[in-house]
């Protein structure tokens, strides 16, 4: 018995002593050196055979060595391997991670790849454990995948709705495997080694499904990766001490955003723009070429990105030009050209901004003429001239402001005020405008009639900025309707808060606009009321901002949000839509919420002298510098915010249903120069109210007044 016990241990000695010394399993690697795989193996310090051919590769492998061998011509070419090899190397025990294969043994796949665009990858396998289980999503863009029919595969493509989930299950959808296991080998029909190229999301899921994939094809079932490589990330951490200079640089990186990115139309590649602007349905196309030249601003500048990402992690553009753009961009460039005293940004907001006005169709034709209902509006865009959307007409018209305030020039108050007064008496009786007018209507019914009507619109996203010129104008002016009827539209719209309110993509957006309107009312009249219809704006606003400075989007009533949650599978991409799922989703909106909060919550902090509010802006601030886009591969993005971000995560990640308008959406205008713009107030410590408080407006509203509602002067 005890001889028996001495060689039981013996033998246990001998097997822990030959798995100490036991070699690692060999990794070969097949492609590209710069394939995003090979690049992390490389961080991680694994140590990586690179071969030139699976058949060098598989033999040299020995039993328990791992083979990648990735898809270096996707999407044009796919992998090709012969049969025999794979049967070789099943044979020798080695495991083999194959993408975008033409021919697997035993698995029919087809010989096109399907193109898919609004499709994500989906979990269907607890292989990787809790942290990703069944119906996760995973983030793939622009990808073109084989179909192939194969039973239990680990995840699929499908077009599903949630923001880290499918929601509504993968039932009732159209789906393809995207891996899958097959005795020795791992097979992905795409390229899923893209994961940094193309821009995957979100980084701690693709990590996990990349740590299992490696720690099963190397015989390490609990191994990780502690790194992951990316091309596109926020300027700073959560947590790093903010350089002192901070501030200035995120206005700098934030207003040559524009010329890096090629925005400015310049006259030699103009053709292209009107090529992908086309009718301005669908004005997108590539981005522009870095080695075409910048314009200066004397044709305009582009709206910004899509939120398309493609395959190479280029991002497309929108090739359309918007007036309230040029508006709000010169704000920018002429707030940027204050605070760092540099000339040139200053040349090119005068030059964008005389677009507007002199040398587009902008403020043209109908626009001018003095017996023309709609003299004075500033058409949409160019290639819509005749629609009038009283919010862009205002941003543009506070941006030019703020962009006269700076440079000092009094060069465009004459059609800045016909521009107000132009809106003004196109507003209802009760103090609305409307969500949008045409030319047609309006030259056939007349201004009268949309200043006699009593309509009712209690969308802020719409009404408030509009609301906030007239109150602007009034205190410039002193001309008394611009007040009475802002006024009764304002408690009109308070009294029908909440649940009468209409939203477009959430609740939250909507309290950030009206913010603006309710601190310029308690400029002008600083009564308890007023003073409490801002302190519940604001304190909503507050009450979802996050110890990171971040604004958490809420969804509002489920039957008045024009463009609320996706309702089915189905429609996911198919119109404007939510960043988030449901209410709690960690996700900050640049493009309805935070943009616009940041700058009314200043003037707002300015009007009241409240401390909450004063904290609320720094926070806000600190938290746009830090998430603002950093990248040394993509110029076009460097100094960018894009539409969304996942502040837990700390990385750009959002549903992607808004179609263009999605979770990486840039915008030169609305994103961009208003939170530009308000970095250089609060740099400055100063509210727009201020700012703008020796403009000559004045001179100008006698004669506009008669000519707009024929008076005799």
């Amino acid at each position: 018995m005890k001889a028996r016990l001495i060689l039981l241990l013996l033998c246990c000695i001998s097997l822990l002593t030959q798995a100490a010394v036991s070699p690692k399993p060999a990794v070969f690697f097949v492609g590209s050196p710069e394939n995003d795989l090979y690049v992390l193996l490389v961080q991680e310090g694994i140590p990586v055979q690179k071969v030139s051919s699976p058949l060098k590769a598989i033999g040299a492998a020995k039993k328990g060595d791992a083979i990648f061998i990735v898809a270096d011509g996707y999407p044009a070419s796919k992998t090709h391997i012969e049969t025999a090899l794979l049967q070789k190397a099943k044979k020798k025990g080695v495991r083999i991670y194959i993408e975008y294969a033409a021919e697997i043994p035993g698995v029919s796949i087809a010989s096109e790849p399907l193109h898919a665009e609004l499709e994500r990858g989906v979990v269907t396998s607890e292989v990787f454990g809790q942290g990703l289980k069944p119906l996760s999503i995973l983030g793939m863009n622009d990808s073109y995948v084989l179909p192939a029919k194969v039973d239990n595969p680990l995840l699929i493509l499908a077009k599903v709705v949630g923001l880290d989930k499918a929601e509504y299950g993968i039932d009732d959808v159209e789906k393809h495997p995207l891996l899958f296991q097959k005795e020795n080998l791992w097979v992905a029909t795409t390229k899923l080694t893209n994961f940094a190229t193309g821009r995957y999301g979100p980084n701690a899921a693709w990590k996990a499904v990349w740590s299992h994939i490696y720690g099963q094809m190397t015989g390490q079932p609990s191994f990780k990766f502690t790194q992951w490589p990316s091309y596109v990330t926020p300027m700073y951490s959560r947590t790093e001490a903010l350089p002192a200079n901070a501030k200035v640089k995120s206005v700098e990186k934030g207003v040559d955003w524009f010329y890096n990115a090629r925005f400015y139309i310049h006259p030699s590649w103009k053709d292209m723009w009107l090529k992908y602007q086309g009718d301005g349905e669908k004005p997108f196309g590539p981005a522009v070429d870095q080695k075409l030249p910048n314009g200066d601003g004397t044709l305009g500048l582009l709206e910004g990105h899509a939120s398309k990402i493609y395959h190479n992690g280029s991002q497309q553009y929108r090739y359309w030009i918007r007036a309230d753009v040029q508006g709000e961009a010169g704000f920018a460039l002429a707030a940027a050209s204050k605070l760092t005293g540099s000339p040139k940004y200053n040349d090119r907001a005068t030059k964008i901004i005389d677009y507007v006005f002199n040398n587009s169709n902008l403020r043209a034709e109908s626009r001018n003429d003095v017996k023309s209902p709609t003299y004075g509006l500033i058409g949409w865009a160019v290639t819509h001239p005749g629609v009038y959307y009283g919010d862009d007409n205002a941003r543009a018209l506070l941006g030019m402001l703020g962009a006269s305030a700076y440079m000092g020039t009094n060069k465009w108050d004459k059609e800045i005020v016909e521009a107000i007064m132009a809106n003004f008496r196109t507003t209802g009786s009760l103090g609305f405008r409307g969500e949008r007018q045409e030319e047609a209507d309006l030259q056939k019914l007349g201004w009268k009639h949309y200043w006699e009507r009593d309509i009712t619109h209690y969308a802020p996203h719409f009404e408030s900025w509009t609301w906030a010129t007239y109150l602007w104008l009034y205190n410039q002016t002193g001309y008394k309707p611009l007040l009475e009827k802002t006024k009764n539209g304002i408690r009109m719209m308070m009294q029908a808060y909440p649940d009468k309110w209409v939203w477009t993509n959430g609740i939250q957006q909507e309290r950030a606009r009206m913010i603006l309107p309710l601190a310029w009312l308690v400029r002008i009249e600083d009564t308890p009321e007023h003073r409490q219809w801002l302190d519940l704006m604001v304190g909503k606003i507050l009450e979802n901002q996050v110890e990171s400075g971040a604004i958490r989007e809420e969804l509002g009533a489920g039957d008045k949000g024009r463009f609320g949650r996706t309702k089915t599978n189905a429609e996911y991409g198919l119109h404007e839509a939510p960043l988030i799922y449901e209410n709690g989703d960690p996700i900050a909106d640049m493009l309805y919420t935070s943009n616009f909060a940041f700058f009314a919550l200043n003037e707002a902090a300015h009007a009241t002298g409240n401390p909450k509010y004063k904290q609320a802006v720094g926070k806000l601030s600190d938290f746009l510098t830090r998430i603002q886009v950093k990248s040394d591969k993509h110029k076009d993005l460097d100094g960018a915010w894009f539409r969304g971000f996942e502040y837990d995560r700390w990385e750009y990640w959002a549903s992607n249903a808004d179609a263009g308008w999605g979770a990486w959406n840039t915008l030169t205008g609305w994103t961009q120069s208003w939170i530009v713009a308000t970095q250089v107030l609060t740099a400055q410590q100063q509210s727009f109210w201020d700012l703008t408080k020796n403009s000559g407006v004045k001179q100008h509203m006698k004669s506009t007044t008669a000519l707009m509602f024929e008076q005799k002067e």
